[in-house]
């Protein structure tokens, strides 16, 4: 444009005028063909989620999700549809979603906790899933290496250091001997972190003593099976006993139990404490991730992740009702009182 002012020319600026003028109605007539391709890609993307069940945490991970979606410039309802499933505890149900899933010709799958990843993978071997709220997803044999993953799978661990949790145990309920562990057997995640939990506290010289339960309906009884057998009761990311949290309280408090966690959750909801993670942030570090595979990232450069920054939380009311009082240490060391 500056040379043909320089040319001083009148003829030359109105030619110059009635071009722009043109070019800027073609603009405008193929500004959608012309749209840049990153918001092309945006632009009608489908993502299944497969939850093994509802909890607070694991439905944290949904909001932290969408929220990380969000931030990237993926809008519900916009240029973003989301086709959520919950299986409600039942594996049937589970691998049922899985294979809805895989036959819809969705962009990307979100799949919440172990059990429904797995019946994700089994059922679909080309969309690409992004987990969230997985303990070992090389044991659940969703991932051969977590470093370079081969197959169409990546996300994000919650593995929870067992020894933390225990020392904890130990810091509320000093002369601790017998530790109760609910859990369910049937869950991969569950079962290695149990194994973990045994391991760590045999060391320390504290006896684990397992009650198991394979559905919610059987929680109650599984945590009735530990009264007058134990001095505390831990429950770790166990989406079963989690999902019927209240009814292990309630045991808890008749047994004069100290219930201790692993997730800040259940301490909202009447656990005496925990060290965990925020599962809110869980689900947004799988969100960033879908981004990427979105914008074309091959997964095998997306390492599976793990969770970061454990954070102390203490109820001290529920602890009252449990027969002990939190130390004014760990009073003074939480991050978060309920």
């Amino acid at each position: 444009m500056r040379p043909l002012l320089r040319l001083g020319s009148l003829a030359a600026i109105a030619v110059l005028g009635v071009s722009l003028l043109v070019a800027a109605c073609g603009d405008d007539a193929n500004s959608t063909d012309t749209a840049s391709p990153s918001a092309s890609a945006k632009a009608s993307v489908k993502i299944g989620i497969t939850q093994i069940v509802s909890h607070p945490a694991l439905d944290a991970c949904v909001e932290g999700f969408k929220e990380a979606m969000a931030e990237s410039g993926y809008t519900e309802g916009t240029n973003v549809t989301y086709d959520e499933q919950n299986a409600q505890g039942d594996m049937a149900t589970a691998s049922s979603i899985a294979q809805k899933l895989a036959g819809d010709k969705l962009d990307l799958i979100l799949g919440i906790a172990t059990p429904t990843t797995q019946a994700m993978v089994k059922a679909d071997s080309k969309t690409p899933i992004v987990f969230t709220a997985v303990t070992d997803p090389v044991g659940a044999g969703l991932v051969k290496n977590a470093d370079a993953p081969e197959a169409n799978v990546t996300g994000v661990s919650d593995m929870l250091p067992v020894q933390p949790h225990l020392d904890l145990i130990k810091r509320i309920v000093p002369d601790v001997k017998t530790i109760g562990v609910l859990y369910n057997a049937g869950e991969t995640n569950s079962v290695f972190l149990v194994e973990a939990e045994k391991e760590a506290a045999a060391a320390m010289g504290i006896e684990v003593i397992e009650a198991t339960a394979s559905n919610s309906s059987e929680v109650q009884a599984a945590a009735n099976s530990l009264k007058g057998r134990v001095d505390a009761v831990s429950v770790l990311t166990d989406n079963t006993i989690v999902s019927a949290l209240e009814t292990v309280i309630k045991v808890c408090q008749e047994g004069q139990m100290p219930l201790i966690c692993g997730d800040t959750d259940s301490v909202e909801r009447g656990a005496v404490a925990a060290y965990a993670f925020d599962y809110k942030d869980l689900g947004r570090q799988a969100g960033f991730i879908a981004v990427e595979i979105l914008a074309g990232k091959p997964i095998a450069e997306i390492p599976v992740e793990y969770a970061q920054n454990l954070t102390l939380s203490v109820n001290p009311a529920a602890a009252e009702t449990m027969g002990v009082t939190i130390p004014e240490d760990v009073l003074s060391e939480a991050d978060t009182t309920f």
